[in-house]
């Protein structure tokens, strides 16, 4: 008998090397480093930790090789609960190597990053097993072609599909976009897809039937709507004391896929999302600050009972 998973993931992994400095330096300065720590990172990989944090059962598909950079994604994926058995081995291939600024001062981060081992895999391939026992599955627009059959396969066994793009507009992205049953994107991507500057009026030009739409837009909140004929609602960002923004947009994807798997309502699929995103900026290290679902209904609680409550805990 085949395992079930609630959330599966297919796309990218990172190793994330991340410096803090006082403020982020001009051309040619030397700055002391206040702090330095490798994490696992990825669109992909952090929206699984998030949902796995969340109390899912959750799947990592990726391609990985067999170097030092892979096994420590690896480790570090089933350390947080995330079920491994399915990746790919090619030669060759690793993990994205990310070097990550963070500047204390604007509490804003920088990304340097290599996408240079992402290879294979070979022609073929899929999961298939993990693409016909997940509720949902998550996706990137990396290796595009492989991720367009993946959804085909999921679709058609019953899951729904949540993408996380970024980036350009690459040949087959429209293709992709046609088997999305949840597009979540940054208000940056959004209006580059759409040409509209607004998240509202971008979330309005995605919309088709079948598809919900969430377009995030980081200390302004997020913006959402369902099917075709809907219209935006919008969800307030909730107030933290943000340490480290990094990996925030991921968390947001994880946190929203296990309350979707769970079967909860989109207002508070997105509010959850909202929440577990918050939270995650508290704590300096990407992945170290997911919180779990106990820590994310609290901290909605509490900023129900009123601004002087809406603090985490």
């Amino acid at each position: 008998m085949r395992e079930a998973f609630d959330v599966a993931g297919l796309g990218l992994a990172a190793i994330d090397d991340l410096v803090r400095v006082a403020r982020y330096p001009p051309a040619d300065a030397k700055v002391p480093i206040l702090g330095r720590v490798r994490r696992c990172g990825g669109l992909n990989a952090t929206a699984l930790v998030a949902a796995a944090c969340l109390g899912s059962r959750a799947a990592y598909a990726g391609i990985v090789g067999e170097d030092e950079p892979s096994r420590f994604v690896l480790d570090a994926l089933r350390s947080k609960g995330v079920n491994v058995d399915h990746v790919c081995v090619h030669a060759g291939a690793g993990p994205v190597l990310s070097f990550i600024v963070i500047d204390d001062a604007e509490q804003t981060r920088t990304i340097f990053y290599d996408l240079s081992p992402i290879v294979g895999p070979d022609e073929g391939w899929l999961p298939d097993e993990l693409l016909r026992s997940t509720r949902v599955l998550l996706v990137d627009n990396f290796r595009l072609e492989l991720t367009i059959r993946a959804a085909r396969v999921a679709r058609g066994a019953g899951a729904a599909v949540v993408a996380d793009l970024e980036g350009s507009l690459a040949p087959g992205l429209d293709e992709l976009l046609g088997l999305v049953d949840h597009l979540i994107l940054s208000s940056g991507f959004a209006g580059l897809l759409t040409g509209e500057p607004d998240p509202a009026a971008a979330a309005r030009a995605l919309r088709a039937p079948g598809r919900t739409v969430v377009v995030t837009c980081g200390a302004a909140g997020s913006w959402y709507l369902e099917g075709a004929s809907g219209e935006p609602e919008h969800q307030a960002a909730l107030p933290v004391r943000a340490v480290d923004t990094n990996g925030c947009g991921d968390v947001f994807h994880g946190a929203y896929a296990s309350a979707l798997a769970a079967g909860v309502d989109l207002p508070e699929r997105v509010r959850r999302a909202s929440a577990a995103a918050a939270l995650s900026a508290t704590t300096p290290g990407g992945q170290e600050g997911i919180p779990d679902a106990e820590t994310v209904m609290r901290f909605l609680q509490q900023h129900d009972a009123g601004p002087a409550s809406a603090r985490p805990v």
